[in-house]
């Protein structure tokens, strides 16, 4: 059984993934419309695997006899100066979805909570991936700059971490 505080906790992290998604796909949907297919299909995949996350938090708090409530989510940014000010976004999103994360971990801590703490790891293993990857898009950026980005529009998929490579 979940705490109110845990619970309300991971209810706020419900609102928090569900938003990570509307704003990857917001980003995809203005990448596409800029000719960037390749960034556009990363950022669509992130879009879905934010959705993915807030699909296990839903599950993971009824499970364990909370409520998941569905909130409503606030509109994200639709435009962007360019793809390197859109990556610096997405690393501080991602920064800022880490800190949620470790707060979670941290009541966890304080409460005894064991159970939830443990289901909670593979979140923070996936943000340090995360991190890592968006910084290795924003390396690459300053290599390349804003107006040669051709071959990195190409090749960013093969930048991207999936679930299945990293948990095998």
């Amino acid at each position: 059984m979940l705490s109110s505080k845990i619970e309300e906790l991971l209810n706020t992290q419900i609102e928090k993934e569900g938003y990570s998604s509307l704003l990857y796909l917001a980003m995809a949907s203005w990448a596409e419309a800029q000719g960037y297919p390749g960034i556009s299909q990363w950022l669509y995949a992130q879009a879905d695997e934010e959705k993915m996350h807030m699909h296990e938090f839903i599950h993971y708090v009824n499970d364990r006899g909370g409520k998941a409530v569905i909130p409503g989510f606030k509109k994200p940014p639709a435009e962007y100066n360019s793809i390197t000010q859109m990556f610096d976004d997405v690393m501080s999103h991602e920064q800022f979805i880490s800190a949620s994360i470790n707060d979670i971990v941290a009541l966890c801590v304080e409460e005894k909570e064991y159970t939830t703490q443990n289901w909670l790891q593979g979140f923070v293993a996936e943000q340090i991936e995360e991190e890592a990857s968006v910084q290795e898009i924003l390396d690459k950026l300053k290599l390349v700059g804003d107006h040669n980005m051709y071959m990195f529009d190409r090749d960013i998929m093969s930048m991207r971490t999936t679930d299945s490579d990293t948990k095998e």
